[in-house]
């Protein structure tokens, strides 16, 4: 399990990433936590096009982390993504198996207010919102940096439907 102060630098790192792209995605984030929950949206979300920049930010931001640093927010990510994969959730968000893992990317892309929410009331979630690099972010970076995937020890998995817990049928 991670630790509180490894949650925290998590999260930390996501709004530093996210503040630097300004007010803009901020008041976007912001539209998905103050919409009215019982209004079908169909229309895309803005928001999701500052999503590669929010990566760009991220990536920069942490460039200097050590090698076990990557792991210990891969180990955070992992057990992020575990924590929503809940057939509540996925029956808001739609999608395949590899569709949901990348809806719940976006959840945790969109920052800790959000996957909070979105935790607590499965209707904050959106249909088809995705962002697949968010999944995998610090995996990636660790395997760039030092040339293997980094092993979190956590024995869980990020893919769908792997948290029985999760899933009632």
């Amino acid at each position: 399990m991670p630790t509180a102060a490894e949650e925290d630098r998590f999260w930390l790192l996501v709004e530093e990433a996210w503040a630097r792209l300004g007010p803009e995605p901020a008041a976007l984030r912001r539209e998905l936590l103050t919409r009215d929950l019982d209004e079908e949206d169909e229309e895309p979300y803005a928001v999701e096009e500052w999503l590669d920049p929010f990566l760009d930010c991220l990536r920069t931001a942490s460039g200097e982390l050590s090698r076990q640093d990557l792991v210990d927010l891969d180990r955070v990510l992992e057990r992020k993504l575990y924590e929503i994969d809940r057939e509540d959730i996925q029956q808001v968000t739609d999608g395949s198996d590899d569709g949901f893992l990348y809806c719940r990317g976006f959840i945790v892309a969109l920052g800790h207010e959000y996957y909070t929410a979105v935790k607590r009331d499965p209707r904050f979630a959106v249909l088809d919102a995705e962002c697949e690099n968010m999944c995998y972010f610090f995996g990636h970076l660790h395997q760039e940096r030092f040339g293997e995937w980094p092993q979190t020890g956590s024995g869980i998995s990020r893919e769908s439907n792997s948290n029985v817990a999760g899933w009632a049928s």
